[in-house]
């Protein structure tokens, strides 16, 4: 209303890097911080200042039973400041459909963040899009287990008021506990957020039965279908989504299919007519190179690509890039994957993960996809090696288990073809990223240095 834009970041953040987005975003004149978050934020403005630039005003947020000490000179305080607000204030209104309303960054996952700036009209639609994507009836509750900072939490901050919904938020660190009480107490009716979420679900030793409609909604790198099943089980309509920051969250939701479905079926995304054509014009998977379009027979790989309504600007400050992530009219999502006979497209894997082992394509995401089902496995990364381009796996075992490299291998010779086998294991941490993302280049590079010591079959 003030006519500003907005740019929601992410909470876990380093000062330095925090520091970065800020400068990047130039005349940022304010900057909202909650009380748990004040030392990173005053770190930042600190480096932002040693560099001769203005920082941004802080309005810190406080908890009436978690007041902040030492606050800096010149800090607001939100209560104080909504205060001073005026009955009579004009809103400024866009003077263009296509103006900037946010600032949205990428999770990073090759290196640095981008900044996908939406438009107006391109968050205005994607909101209404929502209340028909997620089933989402009038007087909604939500309960906010995605982060604000992915796509404004895939836009329900505005779909929700549109529908007059109750919002219930949650603390970092949330428990399962947490999840339950509040579908019990307050009647939730949606929850989505990162695939971690089914987990959390799924782990819960002490279940509280509800009677009435739950949708819990995830995107992003799926666990088991073991997982994914038991939460079904336990009453939840379980939904899985595709998209990205650039198409403003999540451009396809399917329904699990529970005992149908499975760690195959679960990469498979398919439009609902009717429902799709007026938030994304289409989707396709092409060959990047002559734009033609794959045919539907399971096999031939290319690029998905998006056409439509509700997709970003471009990146803050990176012409070239963006021109290149919209060439030939076409959203190029760095995804690969190929068109099955029944319409739908099943993912494959990122365009800079692809594994090529003695000339045969290697899906990253089916191979963890088998991982993950191993007993003594809890996660599982898979990239291609340096020399050779074979397959090698990355696993952590779930605490007190213990495997070796020939149970690793034999589970997936079992499940895989010959080529698609793992040839070496790693067993170790993942490397995360800020949201939670495993950083593929990073153990690429931890191999290729000796970082890290594979065990060879």
């Amino acid at each position: 209303m003030a006519g500003a834009i907005i740019s929601a970041l992410n909470t876990k953040l380093d000062a330095t890097t925090l520091a970065l987005i800020l400068e990047q975003l130039e005349h940022c004149k304010i900057i909202f911080v909650d009380y748990e978050l004040i030392d990173s934020a005053l770190k930042a403005t600190e480096i932002i200042s040693q560099r001769k630039s203005k920082p941004p005003l802080i309005v810190l947020i406080q908890d009436y039973d978690q007041l902040v000490k030492d606050i800096p000179q010149g800090t607001l305080i939100y209560n104080e400041l909504l205060e001073k607000g005026q009955s009579d204030f004009n809103i400024s209104m866009p003077s263009n459909e296509c103006d900037p309303i946010s600032v949205n960054y990428t999770s990073g996952s090759t290196g640095i963040p981008k900044g996908a700036v939406y438009s107006h009209r391109s968050v205005y639609l994607n909101s209404l899009a929502t209340i028909t994507r997620f089933d989402v009836n009038p007087m909604p509750v939500f309960l906010w287990t995605v982060d604000m900072f992915r796509c404004n939490g895939w836009c329900f901050i505005w779909s929700m008021p549109a529908l007059g919904g109750t919002n219930i938020c949650l603390r970092n660190n949330f428990s399962a506990k947490d999840i339950f009480d509040a579908i019990h107490v307050h009647k939730v009716t949606h929850l989505c957020g990162a695939p971690t979420l089914l987990e959390i679900i799924a782990n819960c030793d002490i279940i509280k039965s509800f009677s009435h409609k739950v949708c819990v909604t995830v995107a992003g790198i799926l666990p088991s279908f073991k997982i994914i099943n038991k939460v079904a089980e336990l009453g939840f309509d379980v939904n899985i989504g595709y998209g990205m920051t650039e198409a403003l969250g999540p451009v396809i939701v399917r329904k699990w299919k529970q005992n149908f479905d499975d760690d195959v079926t679960k990469l498979n995304y398919f439009e609902q007519k009717g429902v799709i054509e007026f938030m994304v014009v289409e989707v396709d998977v092409k060959d990047p190179n002559s734009m033609n379009s794959v045919p539907y027979d399971g096999k031939t790989i290319g690029e998905i690509m998006f056409k439509g309504n509700t997709l970003m600007l471009g990146y803050l400050k990176s012409s070239q890039v963006s021109d290149e992530a919209f060439k030939d009219g076409w959203y190029r999502t760095k995804d690969l994957g190929v068109k099955l006979p029944n319409g739908s497209f099943n993912l494959k894997d990122r365009a800079k993960d692809i594994i090529y082992s003695k000339g045969e394509f290697v899906s990253s995401l089916e191979v963890e996809a088998v991982l993950l089902n191993h007993p003594m496995v809890l996660k599982a990364a898979v990239v291609g090696r340096y020399d050779d381009g074979s397959p090698c796996a990355v696993v952590k075992l779930k605490d007190g288990c213990s495997a070796n490299v020939e149970d690793i291998i034999k589970f997936c010779e079992d499940q895989l073809d010959a080529h698609m086998v793992p040839k070496s294991v790693v067993f170790g941490d993942l490397p995360l990223n800020s949201t939670g993302k495993v950083q593929k280049f990073v153990i690429r590079e931890k191999i290729k240095s000796n970082g890290w010591r594979e065990s060879i079959n």
